[in-house]
């Protein structure tokens, strides 16, 4: 069996023993989406037959994003507690330590993303997707948790501990925010508007919601690839040249 299975088979394991993690994870997103598509979907203008159909896509992100952005406590947490040391000693890479924690994060955000579709698919949510561009929205979002879950690693590597790396979710949870996730950019004020349309989020978004709804993409879906995979080749270089820094 490879390193990097066994890292895989590891991170599953402390997933499913970290039962309160889990359980916020997959309840946290249902709940804003319920909040924004009762509380607010009534009073927000998005062109749409049903705000959930618009909403949907930003929660995703927020979902994906809260889930992959545990990645950074999760490395923090092994070398902290010289766990690292020990898989060293049995000639463990870096590669594998870290490529196992991004893997055990693309496992969760699996379950987490299901999960909320079925719940958005009870309170209302009616895609027009086909079968291809259903695959197209799975290959976005994996390219989306990638890119997110080997920036957390980066963030993990550089946080003294745990409660520090813990941070890198509050900032992955506000990017969604000032995007087209929950209402059109051009709504927003002038001076957040130029910030909106030139960030990760937007492009990954406006990507989803017209592979799911049917709605023009435009420039949308290469931008969104070109987000995910800068970032993912930068965190990637990054994180091996740090890990070597701190493990040596």
């Amino acid at each position: 069996m490879s390193s990097v299975t066994v890292m895989v088979e590891r991170n599953v394991r402390l997933s499913s023993r970290n039962f309160e993690a889990l359980l916020t994870s997959v309840m946290l997103p249902i709940l804003i989406l319920v909040l924004f598509v009762y509380l607010f979907g009534g009073a927000i203008q998005t062109g749409t037959a049903e705000y959930v159909d618009y909403a949907l896509p930003g929660v995703l992100l927020l979902c994906t994003g809260f889930v992959s952005a545990l990645t950074a406590t999760r490395v923090s947490e092994d070398l902290q507690q010289g766990i690292v040391d020990r898989f060293r000693s049995l000639d463990v890479g870096g590669a594998a330590i870290l490529g196992g924690h991004v893997a055990g994060s693309m496992l969760r955000n699996a379950v987490s993303v299901t999960l909320l579709i079925a719940a958005a698919l009870l309170i209302g949510f009616r895609p027009s997707a086909t079968p291809l561009e259903w695959l197209a929205v799975i290959g976005v979002l994996a390219l989306f948790i990638f890119a997110i879950s080997w920036a957390a690693a980066v963030f993990g590597l550089l946080a003294k501990t745990p409660e520090g790396a813990a941070g890198f979710q509050f900032f992955v949870m506000f990017l969604p925010y000032p995007s087209s996730a929950f209402v059109p950019v051009e709504t927003m004020p002038t001076w957040l508007h130029g910030f909106a349309e030139n960030q990760p989020a937007t492009p990954v978004i406006e990507t989803v919601r017209g592979l799911l709804m049917g709605t023009p993409i435009g420039a949308s879906a290469a931008l969104a690839v070109a987000w995910c995979v800068g970032i993912s080749v930068t965190a990637i270089v990054v994180a091996a040249l740090l890990f070597r820094r701190r493990v040596g």
